[in-house]
């Protein structure tokens, strides 16, 4: 097999770089403290737990506005949204290509970071499971003004189940997004993208088609 020359691309900016790894702290904190405060163990102590995770919590919200303006700012919203052109092609790599030494049928670029699976999914996290965690958690968090707001037809047990149904939802993509650094031409090529901004890419690679045609 002929050696491939690869080049490099500057793909995420330094906020982009920082609010990945500032989320990842966060929902690390809000998973291990949330579990102590549903008693699977102790480590923090109860009160320690939920003042930590309140505040993480908090924390994580306000990021996320920021990150949403930063999005709508910079145009950067083009990068999420969806398409089902070489969706199949990129589920088949991942599925069965990879595995044989086969290129990936949509390599990243400056205009177009993510491929199509990674679109949907971005998109579905993004605009659905974090939204819907954080106004749990709000919600969870405001309980005592409930009566006061006038949402006090609320559940608040319900409210507890769709929160840690939808933590453990996020838990899954986090598992599956780590296993997902590890598939690029090395093992630690992009977990270093994230860090450095520099992505790696085969020299010469064209714009795909894909790219040409998203809406």
């Amino acid at each position: 097999m002929a050696h491939k020359k690869m080049t490099n691309i500057y793909l995420f900016t330094r906020y982009e770089r920082l609010w990945h790894w500032l989320q990842f702290v966060l929902i690390t904190i809000l998973m291990i403290t949330g579990l102590e405060v549903h008693g699977v163990y102790q480590l923090l102590g109860f009160d320690k737990a939920v003042a930590i995770h309140n505040f993480a919590g908090i924390t994580w919200l306000i990021l996320f506005f920021f990150f949403m303006f930063w999005v709508f700012t910079t145009g950067e919203w083009k990068q999420y949204i969806p398409t089902t052109r070489k969706l199949i092609d990129v589920a088949l790599f991942y599925a069965w290509g990879i595995f044989h030494g086969e290129p990936h049928p949509v390599p990243a670029r400056k205009g177009a970071k993510h491929n199509p699976l990674q679109r949907l999914t971005y998109l579905g996290v993004a605009a659905a499971l974090l939204p819907l965690q954080m106004l749990t958690g709000f919600l969870y968090w405001s309980y005592n003004s409930w009566d006061a707001w006038g949402l006090g037809f609320l559940s608040l047990h319900l409210l507890a189940v769709v929160h840690m149904a939808v933590a453990f939802a996020i838990l899954i993509f986090v598992i599956v997004h780590v296993y997902m650094t590890t598939t690029g031409h090395t093992v630690t090529a992009h977990i270093k993208a994230m860090i450095t901004g520099w992505e790696e890419i085969e020299e010469g690679e064209l714009v795909q088609e894909w790219e040409k045609h998203s809406p």
